[in-house]
């Protein structure tokens, strides 16, 4: 089933195309890359499909259903949540906080449900708590619940920002260059926890990354961006031997 169908996308910034009709597709319960060198469009590829940048052209579906034209938190109540290059936690916060705050159900915030729903209110408080934990140790963070999220290291924080975008329950994950600026221990600890998700949950990822080990290790599929278009398209080991691809990077990294 196609969680991400993209078709003629265009974006543009004064007389620059950032994005020049891009067409793609995401099937569910997968991992794809998406990979270019430098200033190709990948960034502006994901501010596009969610939201926080306005298209200028083209059509998105998600589920089989238009997103293009809806709010960030619009397409997030859809199933389709992301992480950015900075970890965007509140650093004030603890880890198990900034857990229990991105979490789907958040009825106690209603007034009525939080005087009139208390019991129910309760059972969700629990639940989620529950899969905060539960969480936090599949990412190995359960150690440092109790430590504020500006206290973290950059790759620690990278797995806080995954875990906070499982607390909303996607169908999609769009990961902004996950590994970026992490050490290899913590690295190599990101990409086990990304894909015992997926077989676990069934979930699928969409993903940024600079680094072709990365992506070989463990993508189903990659996709090639270069100067805003879609270049090349295959499996990990079809992209390393592209010869169209060595050369982009080679010109353009």
């Amino acid at each position: 089933m196609l969680t991400l169908t993209i078709r003629d996308l265009q974006k543009n910034f004064g007389s620059l195309r950032a994005l020049d009709r891009v067409s793609l597709e995401v099937q569910g319960n997968s991992i794809v890359g998406l990979i270019g060198p430098n200033g190709s469009g990948k960034t502006t590829l994901f501010n596009v499909v969610s939201g926080f940048y306005e298209k200028d052209g083209g059509e998105i579906y998600f589920k089989g259903e238009r997103i293009d034209g809806l709010r960030p938190d619009q397409i997030v109540k859809k199933g389709l949540s992301r992480t950015f290059q900075v970890c965007k936690a509140p650093e004030k916060l603890t880890v198990l906080e900034n857990m229990m705050l991105a979490a789907k159900s958040q009825i106690g915030e209603d007034p009525f449900s939080a005087l009139f729903r208390r019991p129910r209110v309760s059972m969700l408080e629990k639940a989620n708590l529950d899969r905060a934990m539960d969480l936090l140790e599949v990412l190995q963070l359960v150690d440092l619940r109790n430590e504020y999220a500006g206290d973290l290291s950059g790759g620690q924080k990278k797995l806080l920002s995954l875990g906070r975008a499982f607390m909303l329950d996607p169908d999609l994950i769009l990961l902004d260059e996950p590994t970026a600026g992490v050490n290899l221990t913590l690295a190599t600890q990101l990409l086990k926890v990304i894909r015992e998700l997926q077989k676990k949950e069934g979930k699928t990822f969409f993903i940024i990354e600079h680094s072709m080990k990365v992506i070989s290790d463990i993508c189903d599929k990659v996709l090639v961006l270069n100067f805003g278009k879609i270049m090349a398209e295959g499996t990990p080991e079809e992209i390393r031997k592209d010869e169209q691809v060595l050369k982009a990077y080679l010109s353009g990294a």
